[in-house]
C-alpha cells in the first residue's frame, strides 16, 4: 500500500505563478486551477498510490507563535485572483478522489507528519508532494519525497524523482533525522527564523563534524574558527528556540482514518467542475479516463 500526501497550498501557490493569463470565457481566473489539477492526475499516474490525501495549513500552532511572534509574519498575502481559485481547488480535490485534512490552528506539514509516521507503524509506504523543508526529516526507509524539479532529477529524460534517504542526504550533507539541526543554525528565511549568521553549508559541516546540535553546543570550545565560535556562544538561546520551531508536532490525532483515505475519483462530479472551467484537452482527458473506468467495474460485475 502506498499513502500520498500533498502539501496543498505549496502546489496551489506553485501552479498560480508557473501558468499565467488562463481564465474562462467569464473572465474567471483558472490557472491555478487548471495546473493544480494537472499536477494531482500526473502525481496519479506517476506514483499509481492506493491513498491519498491534500493537507492544508489552516492557521498558526499557538506553540511557534509564543515562541517566536514575528512567524511567517513576513510572507505575503494571497493575490486577489488565487483566493476564488483556492476554494474552487478544495471543492475539487475530493472530486479528483483525494481526502481535504486540515485542523484550526495547525500546519500542513505537521498533520503530514502525523499521517506519515502513523502509517510507517502499519507498514504502509508514504510519498510526500511537498517542498517544505521541515519535512525532508521524515525521510527514512518508507517515507520519500516526490518532486518534479530538474535539480533533483537524475537524468533530464526523468519525469520526476523520489527522494529517499540517499538523495537527501547528498541534497543536504546531512542525514535526515539532523535537517532540524542545520536549520536551527542557518534559520529559514522563508518562514521568518533567524539565523546565526551561519549559512546552510557551513552549519551543515558544523553538525556532521560534531554529529549533532546538542554535542556541538557542548563542545563550542572545540570549534576550529574563532568567528563561528562567538557566533555560536552568543547565539545558544537563539539556537535552541529555532531547534523548537523546526520540530514537527506527530502526536496531533487524525482528523480522518487511513483507512478512509482510498482514493476513488467522482468522474460525474468532476466533469461537470472541469466545464465550468473551460479546459478542453484535460476535460477529453477525464471523459475517456471516465468511460475506462467504468467499462472496467462493468467488466468486474460481469465476472
Amino acid at each position: 500500500m502506498k499513502l500520498l500526501l500533498i502539501d496543498g497550498h505549496y502546489y496551489v501557490y506553485r501552479s498560480f505563478f508557473a501558468i499565467q493569463n488562463l481564465s474562462n470565457s467569464r473572465g474567471e481566473p483558472t490557472n491555478a486551477i487548471f495546473g493544480f489539477t494537472k499536477t494531482l492526475r500526473r502525481m496519479l499516474k506517476d506514483l499509481r498510490p492506493e491513498l491519498g490525501a491534500v493537507v492544508w495549513d489552516e492557521g498558526l500552532p499557538q506553540r511557534r507563535v509564543e515562541l517566536q511572534p514575528a512567524y511567517k509574519e513576513t510572507r505575503k498575502e494571497m493575490p486577489q485572483p488565487m483566493i476564488p481559485q483556492l476554494d474552487f481547488i478544495q471543492k475539487l480535490a475530493p472530486l479528483l478522489g483525494f481526502r481535504n485534512i486540515s485542523l484550526p490552528n495547525t500546519e500542513a506539514d505537521d498533520l503530514m507528519g502525523c499521517y506519515a509516521l502513523a502509517a510507517c507503524k502499519r507498514g504502509v509506504d508514504v510519498v510526500l508532494a511537498t517542498n517544505d523543508k521541515d519535512l525532508f526529516q521524515l525521510v527514512g526507509p518508507c517515507v520519500k519525497v516526490y518532486t518534479t524539479a530538474k535539480a533533483d532529477l537524475a537524468s533530464p529524460k526523468d519525469a520526476f524523482a523520489l527522494l529517499g534517504e540517499p538523495e537527501v542526504t547528498a541534497k543536504w550533507d546531512v542525514s535526515p533525522k539532523l535537517i532540524g539541526d542545520v536549520l536551527a543554525l542557518s534559520g529559514d528565511p522563508v518562514d521568518n527564523i533567524p539565523g546565526v549568521g551561519l549559512g546552510r553549508k557551513t552549519a551543515a559541516a558544523l553538525v556532521r563534524e560534531f554529529g549533532g546540535l546538542e554535542a556541538l553546543l557542548a563542545k563550542i570550545d572545540k570549534v576550529k574558527n574563532q568567528r563561528t565560535r562567538e557566533k555560536l556562544t552568543n547565539a545558544r538561546d537563539q539556537i535552541l528556540q529555532n531547534r523548537k520551531m523546526v520540530e514537527l508536532d506527530c502526536d496531533l490525532e487524525l482528523p480522518a482514518r487511513i483507512d478512509d483515505l482510498r482514493i476513488k475519483p467522482d468522474y460525474p462530479a468532476l466533469i461537470a467542475a472541469l466545464e465550468k472551467c473551460e479546459f478542453k484537452s484535460l476535460l477529453q482527458e477525464v471523459r475517456e479516463e471516465a468511460a475506462r473506468s467504468q467499462a472496467a467495474s462493468q467488466a468486474e460485475l460481469r465476472l
